[in-house]
Parts: C-alpha cells; structure tokens; sequence
C-alpha cells in the first residue's frame, strides 16, 4: 500500500514516541512519514490545562486529521487521551509501558522530598492534591511546556524540583536528574501513564488495522488500560480531577488500585481488585466496578465537590 501516514505532537518527547512507533512499523515492512503539529495544549502554556478545556487538549487536533484523511494513524501518551472517542475513531493499539511511576527531577544532586522547604514544580491536579495529602508542607507552583523548557524553569530558581512521569524523562535522557522514584501505593499514577496508544479511523480497512495492531500492541499493557479507562471512564475524570488508576500483571492476575482525592488533599478514596486470567472484556468490567466502588465510598461527593469547585 502506499505509506503510512502518522499523526503526531512536534514537542521533543512526541517525536520520540512517534519516531519509535515508526521504527517498529518499518520493522515490520510498512512505509512511513511524519506529520506533526503543534496542539493547543502545546501552544497554551500560560494557563492551566482545565482552562484550556478539560477533554482532548493534546489529542483534538491531531483526530481531526484523521477525521479529515491527513493521517492513517495518530501517535498519543495514553494518560493524554480522554476516556470516550469520537463514534468514527478507535484506539488500535496500546504499546508496551515504560516503568508507570511519577519521579521527582532536580538539577541539586543533594536534593530529597524530606528536605523542608521545598518547592516542587507541577501542574498536575493529581500530582497537586497528592502532594496536599501526603507531604503539606511542601509549596507547588506550576510549570507547563516541553521537559527541556520545564527544566530550564526549575534551574533558573522557579522551583526545587519537578514532579513528572518516569517514562518521558528516560526518554528524553534526563535520567540523571532524577532523585526519587516515588511509591505508586501513594503517587498512584494517571490512567495509562508510560504507555502509547495508536488512535485511527474506524474507516479503515480492517486487514490494515490487524496489521497495525500486530506489530505495536503489548497485550497484557493494552488489558491493563483496558480496566485503567473503563475506571476512568465511569469516574468522569478529565485531567483536571485528581483521579488516579494503576493495573499490572502479578502471576497472571491483574491487580488494579484506583482513587481519587479532594483538591485540598483532606479526603481520599483508594481501592483495589483482583481478577484471575482476565481478557479485554473483564477487565473493563473490573475497571467499571472499581469505579462503582469508589464512587459509592464518598467518592462521588469528592467528585462533585471537584467539579463545583473547577467551575466556579
């Protein structure tokens, strides 16, 4: 056929992931080529993300052209991506996760979390009220762009350390930077956190789309994020609500903790499930009754709470 076209974000980190989603489809004999752009999650960067609007900041832009025949396939983080699609869009693959946990950056070799004061730079609504519940007494201010910007923000003094996602700073080689690998029991992580997911039209052919799916999806992560969005999904949670949700694979069980917590930190919901041998179809029913779970545990007046909160 003729080449494969991929939709993608310009930041550093995106080509990256675009770039090595390229790599395994020529791999696999595909022709490939770039198309990237600049999304308006990437090009608001003074105010924060629930400002912009909550669903698709990073991901709008590059579905339209997809609606529009511009690329057979678009290459997302998979914590970017809201928990419903378009009726004429699916997610064909999810790649194999990078290690899922949040780390804390710092330019001072000597620099810990236990360290007072300390001012960690975040603008993650999740990262935020985790931080609230489990270390007060650290301040946050917020810090937006690519990672090499946000890394030039936190050495010019704007903050001690930056609190990011392990997987896009060991792709981007700021490994050295990091000074903490945090707990996921407590820094449980976002929906999809270190994974990729391959978006594409529901128009196309589904000989091409088997093709695509057999040489990038990782299928014990895509049954992880399978549970992890239909959580998400059933939590109503965008990226401006500090809901959380973490699967993996221990002795072919799948273990899943969820949760979400109050912006001010001071209340919590966190639960967790075990199924045996589970498929895509039973883990989303975990992930859903998860969610019912928590929802029914006070979690749903920390919800609405949030909400009224992020629209007043």
């Amino acid at each position: 056929m003729q080449k494969l076209i991929l939709a993608t974000r310009s930041s550093p980190l995106a080509l990256w992931q675009a770039n090595d989603v390229t790599r395994m489809l020529e791999n696999a004999g595909f022709t490939t080529e770039l198309k990237a752009i600049e999304t308006i999650g990437d090009k608001k960067l003074n105010v924060t993300l629930s400002k912009i609007g909550d669903k698709g900041v990073f991901t709008k832009e590059l579905e339209q052209m997809l609606i529009d025949g511009e690329a057979h396939l678009a290459v997302h983080s998979a914590k970017d991506m809201p928990s419903s699609l378009p009726d004429n869009l699916e997610i064909v693959a999810f790649t194999e996760r990078e290690v899922p946990c949040d780390v804390l950056v710092s330019h001072k070799a000597d620099f810990k979390l236990e360290n007072r004061p300390v001012v960690i730079g975040t603008s993650s609504t999740r990262r935020i009220a985790t931080l609230k519940r489990y270390f007060p007494e650290v301040q946050t201010v917020p810090v937006r762009g690519n990672l090499q910007t946000r890394i030039r923000k936190m050495e010019e003094g704007q903050c001690d350390a930056l609190l990011l996602a392990y997987a896009g700073v060991h792709r981007m080689g700021y490994s050295n930077l990091i000074r903490e690998q945090l707990d996921l029991s407590v820094f449980t992580p976002a929906v999809g956190q270190g994974s990729l997911a391959i978006e594409v039209s529901s128009e196309l052919p589904n000989e091409l789309k088997t093709r695509i799916r057999s040489c990038l999806e990782h299928l014990p992560t895509a049954i992880c994020l399978e549970a992890e969005r239909a959580f998400l999904r059933k939590m109503d949670g965008g990226c401006s609500v500090p809901v959380f949700g973490f699967a993996r694979f221990e002795n072919e069980k799948l273990i899943m903790s969820g949760g979400i917590v109050s912006l001010d930190g001071l209340e919590e919901v966190r639960k967790e499930f075990t199924i045996s041998n589970p498929d895509r179809i039973t883990a989303k029913q975990a992930g859903t009754d998860l969610a019912n779970q928590i929802l029914s545990s006070n979690g749903n007046s920390i919800l609405q709470k949030i909400k009224q909160a992020l629209h007043s």
